[in-house]
């Protein structure tokens, strides 16, 4: 327990009788306070009332009362919005601890590779002026964070992305290991509608295809030209049987309203004016069929940015060896079929917290650009390397660069006899 520095004694002799009554005398030259020299005691607990009071109140209001959106530098035609969210570092976690499989044999590693999120939560005043010299906290409006979308509609996109990301993780892995695996495609989801226009910075739409009128991100197609679909292979006939300004019958089902119906007007490819196009970016809904169970419990987290984390772990826990060399490595990006590595958002507050983790090293996508990737290093400084790679294979000899055997995984799949 902690002791008083200075303890106080009093120490009583004396002859007299110690039941007498006794008035103490107060010491030579000590006297009570004067009252007038009080007065500055009122001014202060007035201001620290005021300040409590002040900050109180701030972390309640919003805040977009004072937070904008910026804009980038070449980009003329921007205005700030009113930011009432913002995209923030959230954590880096290990991969091998959501993934399961038994039917073949796992190798667990020394090292580990981490996935990375970010959050994009609502803020306060008081957040607002607190994270605004923060180069990591990034000011999103409205739109910035739900797009066009409903918020039911980006969960749900979210979900479905995330998805794809571990059946592709799957489907890449166990190729890449001579398993045999099969790519299915799955029902035809709009991801985005297709702009037709952009700012000269590209960061806002200025004309959106005419199928923008009707569909949002978040429809599934059931119908078109009256014909049923099935999968994303049974568009291509029906629209080569038109021609761009043709409309069309679209029968859709929409989160949480259900079945609707309407036209479209067709429109050619941009880069193709002779391929007719509804105006749409579709979801990657296909499903991979591998020869034994692979679960990835990604939980509550959606979007397709660690498909390569996954499809990285998956080569780790099925091949004996380090494919990190022991250490711990933090990895971002999208992952398709091809095994390319794609683009994901919110690179520099990922950056943030790797480093905040303590690992050395985080490999991210190429296609993030130059600028995006030097605002991560930024952020990173000198304690975290950043490696950009376009391809699964750039990742593996980036990791074989630190020591791990990515380079020497072989195929195991080959031998692989389903219920041996």
């Amino acid at each position: 327990m902690a002791r008083p520095a200075i303890q106080a004694e009093a120490v009583v002799s004396s002859d007299i009788d110690t039941q007498s009554e006794i008035v103490p005398t107060p010491p030579p030259g000590v006297s009570p306070p004067d009252p007038r020299h009080r007065w500055w005691a009122i001014p202060l607990v007035v201001v620290s009332a005021v300040a409590l009071v002040v900050v109180l109140v701030a972390s309640v209001l919003p805040a977009s009362l004072v937070a904008e959106t910026t804009c980038a530098a070449t980009n003329d035609e921007c205005t700030p919005q009113p930011a009432p969210y913002a995209r923030v570092p959230s954590s880096a976690e290990p991969v091998e601890d959501r993934i399961s499989f038994d039917a073949v044999p796992r190798y667990p590693s020394d090292g580990s590779l981490l996935f990375v999120t970010v959050r994009e939560p609502p803020l306060t005043l008081l957040d607002a002026f607190a994270g605004r010299e923060q180069f990591e906290i990034d000011p999103l409006s409205r739109e910035d964070k739900f797009g066009r979308q409903t918020p039911a509609q980006q969960r749900q996109i979210g979900v479905q992305m995330m998805r794809t990301a571990k059946e592709t993780a799957q489907y890449v892995a166990l190729k890449k290991l001579g398993f045999p695996v099969e790519m299915v495609p799955g029902d035809v989801i709009v991801a985005q509608l297709l702009c037709l226009e952009a700012n000269e910075a590209e960061t806002e739409c200025l004309d959106w295809a005419p199928s923008d009128d009707l569909l949002d991100p978040g429809d599934k197609l059931i119908e078109v030209d009256g014909v049923e679909l099935k999968t994303l292979d049974d568009l291509s006939p029906i629209l080569k049987r038109h021609q761009p300004g043709d409309m069309i019958e679209i029968r859709f089902d929409r989160p949480g309203s259900g079945e609707q119906s309407g036209s479209i007007e067709l429109i050619g490819d941009p880069d193709d004016p002779t391929r007719t196009l509804i105006g749409f970016v579709p979801v990657d809904t296909a499903q991979a069929e591998l020869p034994f169970d692979v679960t990835i419990n990604s939980g509550a987290i959606g979007g397709p940015s660690a498909g390569l984390a996954f499809t990285l772990t998956l080569l780790d826990e099925l091949t004996p060896g380090e494919l990190t060399g022991g250490a711990a490595v933090a990895v971002t990006g999208t992952i398709d079929s091809n095994a390319n590595v794609g683009a994901i958002g919110g690179l520099v507050q990922k950056a943030s917290a790797v480093k905040q983790t303590g690992a050395k090293v985080f490999i991210v996508p190429f296609a993030q650009g130059e600028r995006n990737i030097a605002d991560a290093r930024k952020v990173a400084g000198s304690d975290l390397t950043i490696i950009p790679v376009k391809t699964l294979d750039e990742a593996l000899a980036a990791l074989a660069e630190l020591g791990g055997n990515g380079l020497e995984l072989g195929t195991p799949g080959t031998t692989f006899t389903a219920g041996t």
